[in-house]
This record gives C-alpha cells, sequence and structure tokens, in this order.
C-alpha cells in the first residue's frame, strides 16, 4: 500500500467511528487515535486498523490526517500541541507535504487562522465538516462540504468519497461556514414545523396526517420527512445528534454573520429558543427534544397519550 493509503484518524467518536468503518472498508488503513486510547484500540480490534501513542506519531506515520473533534479549539491543541492535548502536536512529526483533513463543524476563522503555522511546515489543511448524522455516517453517504484549495480538495477527495458526497464550498473555512449555515436552516424548519404542529393539533388536526400533508406540500423540509413522526411524535428523541452540539452550530452561524456585519434577527430568536431548551433539558439531551419547549410553553404535548412535560 503506498503512503496515500494510510489515513491517520483522529476522533473516534460517534461520528468518526462509523467515518472510519467506511475509510476502512474503502481499502485504506485507518491509524487511530483518541484522547481515550482504550477507544482507538477497540476500533483497530473491531473495524481493523492500527494505533498509535502519540499525536505526533501519527503525523509521522500518515500523510494524511482526518480530525473529527467536537470544537476548533481541540483541533488546534491536536494540530500544534499546545493546551489540553499536551505534549507534541501532529505538525510536529509531519513531514513536509503532508495535509489534514478537519472534519470538525468548527469556527471558520479559527480553521483559517491555523493555516499559516501548517503551511510554514510545509502542510496543508483543508475544512470538510459533515452533514447527514450518524446514519447516513454508517452507509457512507454524508454530504460532506470542503473549502480550501482546489488541488489540496482532488487529492482529499478519495479519501472523502469513501465517506460521502463531495462538494467544493470555496476557500479555506468556506465548508464550517456552509455547515453553520446549513444547520441554521435545518434548525429554523425544526422550529417552526413544531410551533406549527402544535397550533394545527389545539384546533383539531392531527400531526401525523399535518406531518403527511406537509410532505406532499410546499412546507416540506427534513423534518417534516426524517425527524417529526420518528424522533418527537414516537416520543424517540433519539436521532444521535446533541442538542448541545446544534446549539454551537447556531452560534457559530451568528458569529460569522456578526463578524461580517450581517443582522439576523431571526437566526439570533432561533438560536435562543434552541439555547434555552438545551438549558431546560440538560447535558445529553438530543436536538429532537426541543420540542418539548415548544410544548411546554403551549401547555400541550404532541404525541396522543401524553400530558403536559413539566
Amino acid at each position: 500500500m503506498g503512503a496515500e493509503t494510510k489515513i491517520g484518524l483522529v476522533g473516534i467518536g460517534m461520528m468518526g467511528w462509523p467515518m472510519g468503518a467506511c475509510l476502512a472498508k474503502a481499502g485504506f488503513t485507518v491509524v487511530a487515535y483518541d484522547a481515550r486510547p482504550e477507544q482507538s484500540a477497540a476500533f483497530a480490534k473491531e473495524v481493523g486498523g492500527e494505533t498509535v501513542s502519540s499525536l505526533a506519531e501519527l503525523g509521522r506515520t500518515c500523510s494524511i490526517v482526518v480530525t473529527m473533534l467536537p470544537t476548533s479549539k481541540i483541533v488546534s491543541d491536536v494540530l500544534l500541541g499546545d493546551g489540553d492535548a499536551g505534549g507534541g502536536g501532529i505538525a510536529e512529526g509531519m513531514a513536509k507535504g503532508g495535509l489534514v483533513i478537519d472534519m470538525t463543524s468548527g469556527v471558520p476563522d479559527v480553521t483559517i487562522s491555523l493555516e499559516p503555522a501548517l503551511n510554514a511546515r510545509g502542510i496543508a489543511i483543508i475544512d470538510a465538516p459533515v452533514s447527514g448524522g450518524v446514519a447516513r455516517a454508517r452507509t457512507g453517504e454524508l454530504a460532506i462540504m470542503a473549502g480550501g484549495a482546489e488541488a489540496d480538495i482532488e487529492r482529499a477527495r478519495p479519501v472523502l468519497e469513501a465517506m460521502g458526497k463531495v462538494q467544493r464550498a470555496g476557500s479555506l473555512g468556506c465548508g464550517q461556514a456552509m455547515k453553520a449555515l446549513n444547520n441554521l436552516v435545518s434548525a429554523g424548519g425544526f422550529l417552526i414545523g413544531v410551533e406549527a404542529m402544535l397550533v394545527g393539533k389545539k384546533f383539531g388536526l392531527d400531526p401525523e396526517v399535518m406531518v403527511d400533508i406537509l410532505n406532499a406540500s410546499t412546507g416540506m423540509n427534513n423534518s417534516t420527512q426524517k425527524k417529526f413522526k420518528q424522533f418527537v411524535l414516537s416520543g424517540a428523541f433519539n436521532s444521535g445528534f446533541a442538542l448541545d452540539l446544534m446549539v454551537k452550530d447556531l452560534s457559530i452561524a451568528l458569529d460569522v454573520a456578526k463578524a461580517r456585519g450581517v443582522p439576523t434577527p431571526f437566526a439570533a430568536l432561533c438560536r435562543e429558543m434552541w439555547a434555552s431548551a438545551d438549558a431546560m433539558l440538560g447535558k445529553g439531551a438530543d436536538h429532537t427534544a426541543l420540542a418539548l419547549l415548544s410544548e411546554r410553553l403551549a401547555n400541550l404535548s404532541l404525541r396522543e397519550d401524553e400530558g403536559v412535560r413539566n
């Protein structure tokens, strides 16, 4: 196998694990690293591949490294070796000509700020956040929004296409900006859909019937198609995407707007509603549980057999 078939993967979490499994299925040798050594060891045992004991060793081992981490601050620490990561980062070990593919739903301006330090070592970086959640991570059908130099994205394309469909959003940071803005649109659609169902139920409409009609009409969106019946009306609230991560993405979208002087009054209200649900429901809540906040405000449950949740 050539060097480009050995891919480093930092972050073996709910998304990183199935994404790494897709890489392995496509024939890549995955070199796994996680802050929890037992997690990367379990991945190598169950899926295949290798592990390393340090980030610098990962950089020495792989010419292409994928990061899938919670925040841009952690990405910075992992790449440059400061802060919480401790010790040397990936860049310390990576040879000239290396490529970092940051698939984190991160802060675009932070990612852009990492480029000079990496370029000084001869290392390129692109951002390639994803949409589709755990279900599409498992099937290798993620929507991947790539930002960076066209040549670097083309070099990364075989790796990315093992995990989903790639669209170039623009220059470095554009992928992460697009991801945050995508989630802003998705969050707005979810929130307004829940409110519409509550109004409809109070009027006498069946929420299940409402979803069917919305899906045959112009009100159709991702939430009407893939979330309302599956996770809200069922009471399951287990889509696999956390509420606090949605709040993070909405905050990134608003920060991008603020930094560029674009007024976003509706987006600001949307973000505050999601943040209120996060505060109400606490750590670990699924993002589809936002519906519980709207139900409490309306003093009405969308589920037939439930009263109001307090």
